[in-house]
């Protein structure tokens, strides 16, 4: 695969906020350092995304020096939450897995709770080191993850995109494409690779870090969100359940699982190991 570059480095200090594009990021065990770092929880300590909370998508969370968070939303007085001291943590239930974490200060929860009009609260996964295996499926002993739906990583690729663009085109809402890369919430984009080439990838290297290729991703109702609105349309469901549907499971990018550490930069190579 000659040529393919890394165009893109995304991360999201808080799972499902909107979140920043550095040009190089840190690779951590447990995948992108501050990426998914922070989750909302409802009372009853369940996960809060945008799939019934859309409106997230316009909360921004940018990470701080300290490991803290500075928070941004329309409506809302900026809101910097310092790292909760871990005196003592809760159980948090993200999807299958139940997972303790410290929850942050009294204002933070009522800084969302505010925005969101419903009660949440803000918590921290204190030592990703320990606290929530890899997805077992694919996941070996040892291996952990932050509060990211499954793995520590996600890539997507542009011409993959622009592949899929064409098929909403053709489509019966061709009136909502062609639809950013933003929907898909990766961590890494890819340059230069052809169409669903990374259907096939192993295991791949993006600069000086390698990472297994584990299994494609699943995508939800948060991938018809415009993540510049909150607005909510078809696609690219419509499209995916054509054209790249597995059984229940509509595909777009790979999930990866870093097998070293080290830093990954815009304009890196990246290559294909198997």
């Amino acid at each position: 695969m000659p040529n393919s570059l890394l165009h893109a480095v995304h991360v999201y200090p808080v799972k499902s906020a909107a979140g920043c594009a550095p040009g190089e990021v840190e690779i951590e065990p447990w995948g992108p350092a501050t990426d998914r770092r922070w989750m909302l929880v409802d009372p009853a300590g369940k996960v809060v995304t945008q799939r019934p909370q859309p409106r997230l998508a316009l909360a921004r969370a940018e990470s701080l020096p300290d490991g803290g968070i500075r928070l941004t939303a329309p409506g809302c007085e900026p809101l910097s939450v310092t790292v909760p001291e871990p005196a003592g943590t809760t159980g948090v239930q993200l999807w299958k897995d139940k997972v303790e974490a410290v929850e942050a200060g009294a204002g933070a929860h009522a800084w969302f709770s505010a925005y969101l009009d419903t009660e949440v609260r803000l918590v921290h996964l204190d030592d990703p080191a320990r606290r929530r295996p890899v997805a077992p499926k694919y996941g070996k002993p040892g291996e952990t993850v932050s509060f990211a739906d499954a793995y520590p990583l996600l890539v997507t690729t542009l011409s993959s995109l622009d592949a899929l663009n064409s098929l909403v085109a053709q489509g019966d809402h061709a009136d909502e494409g062609p639809l950013p890369m933003s929907r898909f919430r990766p961590n890494a984009v890819v340059d230069g690779p052809p169409p669903w080439a990374e259907d096939d990838w192993k295991r791949v290297a993006i600069g000086e870090v390698t990472f297994r290729v584990t299994e494609p991703c699943a995508r939800c109702v948060v991938t018809t969100t415009d993540q510049r609105t909150a607005e909510r349309g078809k696609e690219p469901l419509r499209t995916l359940a054509r054209h790249r549907r597995s059984g229940d499971k509509l595909l777009f990018g790979q999930n990866l699982v870093p097998e070293g550490t080290g830093t990954i930069r815009v304009g890196d190579p990246v290559r294909i190991l198997e």
